[in-house]
């Protein structure tokens, strides 16, 4: 949802990236408000990354505006760095090594001071409920399993906003609907939650979604909100008709 300025996590105006005279994200304005869950949706190649890797501080933007945790964009990269959690679709961690020491090896990675060790393991290996298997290695936990850990790895230093590129990209649906339940805890407990995903029964934990094509919005409301507009003939239709009719309709 559109909210204060005052209180967004995350706030774009004019955001742009070009590669010569390709425009990878062209002039996208959106805000995410603190502890929401925010959706960003499209098709491969429809800038998502680009999008996400100019919010992250890893890419400078060619023009626009826009804040990350009260830090500039432009500016202020390393600070927003420091303020944010990202677990990318590709799994990150060192399959060689166990939960405990991929754990302890991203608190030194995330300078987290020595005394929050203790304190910080436990709680992470708690939540992600693999205290039982800490010093399995990763490379032999099943694939939900290593989704946890590095959600949990994403989340030692306690950032304001989390990043998740595809998180469960090959994972089952029951594994899926536990870590839709656990993100949702997340931002009931104030985490600002930036999310981009492939299944549109996925999408629909979120309270903002937008929908980007040819590196443009094409929509941007509550999954509600964009169902009704995109097919307002079809009470019967879901946020999958929708995307479909709104990719379609910018290829027409």
């Amino acid at each position: 949802m559109q909210t204060d300025s005052n209180r967004d996590a995350i706030r774009v105006v004019d955001l742009e990236k070009r590669f010569g005279a390709f425009a990878a994200v062209d002039k996208i304005t959106f805000s995410v408000g603190a502890g929401e869950i925010f959706g960003f949706l499209g098709a491969n190649g429809s800038g998502k990354s680009t999008t996400i890797r100019m919010l992250c501080g890893i890419l400078t933007p060619s023009g626009g505006t826009g804040t990350v945790a009260g830090h500039d964009i432009i500016r202020e990269p390393e600070e927003i760095k420091s303020s944010i959690g990202y677990m990318s679709q590709k799994f990150s961690l060192y399959e060689d090594l166990s939960c405990f020491e991929n754990i302890r090896f991203y608190l030194g990675i995330y300078s987290v001071p020595a005394r929050f060790w203790k304190e910080r393991i436990d709680w992470i290996l708690e939540m992600t409920q693999l205290a039982e298997v800490r010093d399995r290695l990763t490379r032999d936990l099943p694939q939900g399993w290593r989704q946890r850990l590095a959600l949990g790895c994403a989340l030692l230093h306690r950032p304001d906003i989390l990043f998740l590129d595809e998180p469960t990209s090959g994972v089952d649906p029951i594994t899926r609907r536990h870590f839709w339940d656990f993100i949702r805890r997340l931002a009931a407990n104030g985490i600002t939650v930036f999310v981009t995903t492939h299944y549109m029964d996925e999408a629909g934990n979120c309270e903002c979604i937008a929908m980007l094509n040819q590196g443009r919005i094409v929509a941007l409301g509550s999954p509600a909100e964009i169902i009704r507009e995109a097919l307002p003939d079809r009470p019967e239709a879901d946020l999958n008709d929708a995307f479909i009719k709104l990719m379609s309709r910018q290829t027409e």
